[in-house]
């Protein structure tokens, strides 16, 4: 049996929701505080140290790399750290706001579909944190090693704004860590009985094509940058069908 949400009209629902999204934004805002406030940690630790040659990528590979930034707008620093800022935040709160959909849909599950669900839903937050880590430790060093090697001439120098470095870093991490939820929504339809192992099996070409789409969307589409995204994303796919063959849909 469904849970109370039966008994809830349109205008319950939405004021659930509203809290919901209240608390989850709520979360966010905190943590962007921190942001904020270890401006040296964000920045010198985190944002700018796949600029430096020490970084750890570059010493591994052996790769004798480094990169300045330069700004050219009087806010710009400012904006930027207000947009690193909420970007740290989103990070920091995402299991928390992930806690939050699950209390939003739980009580509208069946009993059963409640249990199996609890695995994707918990899932989540560890493949959002690993594709994030994938972005800021691969693919990252890989593009920003590519395109400041790459010139149309010796003439031209590779002179890079700091909003144009934020963009790719934030597309890096962010985008990524979001790209790796797929096996956790694979399994999600897969409980509820809208998606099949043998749906992602026979759709492994079409599979593919999309990937390689949604790397090249993600990446500045150099093919070095492209393969380095698409592989993880088809070994997720691929973990998807895994998660699907060892899951039994759960009876209502």
């Amino acid at each position: 049996m469904v849970n109370d949400t039966e008994q809830m009209n349109f205008w319950d629902h939405l004021d659930v929701l509203r809290g919901t999204l209240f608390r989850s934004v709520l979360a966010v805002c905190i943590c962007s505080c921190f942001g904020l406030i270890f401006k040296d940690i964000l920045f010198e630790g985190i944002i700018l140290a796949p600029t430096r040659p020490g970084f750890c990528v570059y010493q591994l590979l052996g790769w004798d790399f480094s990169m300045s930034l330069i700004n050219v707008e009087i806010s710009a620093q400012f904006f930027v750290h207000i947009k690193a800022a909420v970007l740290s935040g989103l990070v920091f709160a995402f299991p928390y706001i992930i806690w939050e959909i699950w209390k939003f849909v739980a009580p509208a599950l069946y009993a059963g579909e409640k249990k199996s669900l609890r695995l994707a839903f918990s899932l989540s937050s560890l493949l959002f944190y690993l594709g994030a880590l994938v972005g800021y430790f691969i693919v990252l060093p890989v593009c920003l090693h590519f395109f400041m090697s790459y010139t149309v001439s010796d003439m031209v120098a590779n002179t890079i704004t700091l909003n144009s470095y934020i963009s790719m870093f934030i597309t890096m991490v962010l985008m990524i860590g979001l790209v790796f939820e797929f096996p956790t929504i694979v399994l999600a339809l897969s409980q509820l009985g809208i998606l099949s192992k043998e749906h992602l099996r026979q759709g492994r070409k079409i599979a593919f094509v999309v990937i390689l789409i949604i790397a090249a969307f993600i990446t500045p589409a150099d093919p070095v940058s492209m393969f380095v995204l698409a592989s993880p994303m088809y070994l997720l796919y691929e973990l998807s069908i895994v998660l699907c063959s060892s899951q039994k849909n759960p009876q209502q």
